[in-house]
């Protein structure tokens, strides 16, 4: 019997390293060959395709020659607590489908990957902004407990080794839990997730460029009100990395 559970223990590690079916779409291996970072080849592109004009500051997509000097229409007049957003790509098409299976309790393994893909992808204007450290968007322990994991901070890690960068999943805490569903306006989200973040009693973010990561950013919210605790302690900085904009 235990020759049995072992071999089935074994075939669930081979799968996590070397998968034959795509962690998105689960379309099967057909080639003999293993997926790149265990996704389809349909899918890796539909993942990495951006061709959207993008808001540099709250990543919003926006129309050909419009003036983004100062944000987008959107973000314009909103104050937030950082600099600059870069995301992978939209929340739409194969990219949402990463996200949904992502919070899932099975999603681990593909939060590290798509955190890999990001790095890749984005290599070049991760360099340029000169973060100095990363740090999750943290969940509620409630939350994190009926997962099994946080996405944002599997994300973060694969982001912090790619860049050669020191990940601080303990700097930031979330010491109440907020609603997942959707707010009726930005103000209103603002206001429920307003005190929801505090400052790690180790954190040292004086004077260092912090880059929030988090999977996907509808009203900027959530990550405007993390910058803001780190921007209260003396951060230089604050750069935010998401999968999707909403």
């Amino acid at each position: 019997m235990w020759l049995r559970g072992f071999a089935e223990l074994a075939r669930g590690v081979a799968q996590l390293i070397y998968p034959n079916a795509c962690l998105i779409c689960d379309s099967p291996e057909a080639d003999g060959t293993t997926f790149r970072h265990g996704l389809c080849s349909e899918c890796v592109l539909s993942v990495t395709t951006d061709s959207s004009d993008v808001c540099p500051r709250c990543a919003s997509t926006v129309g050909p020659h419009t003036d983004v000097s100062g944000g987008c229409m959107a973000c314009r007049p909103r104050s937030f607590g950082f600099a600059r957003t870069i995301r992978l790509g939209p929340y739409e098409g194969r990219l949402r489908d990463a996200i949904l299976r992502m919070k899932l309790a099975p999603g681990e393994p593909l939060a590290e990957m798509m955190g890999r893909i990001f790095a890749g992808q984005k290599a070049a204007v991760f360099k340029a902004a000169s973060p100095d450290v990363v740090v999750p968007i943290p969940l509620h322990w409630r939350r994190r407990w009926g997962r099994g994991y946080n996405q944002a901070q599997a994300m973060a890690l694969e982001l912090a080794g790619a860049l050669r960068l020191p990940c601080q999943p303990a700097w930031l805490r979330r010491r109440k839990a907020t609603p997942q569903h959707a707010q009726p306006s930005a103000t209103a989200r603002q206001e429920n997730i307003r005190g929801a973040f505090r400052l790690g009693r180790r954190a040292r973010p004086a004077s260092r460029t912090v880059l929030l990561v988090d999977d996907v950013m509808t009203t900027g919210s959530t990550v405007g009100e993390a910058a803001r605790v780190f921007r209260e302690a003396g951060a230089a900085a604050v750069l935010v990395a998401v999968l999707a904009r909403a």
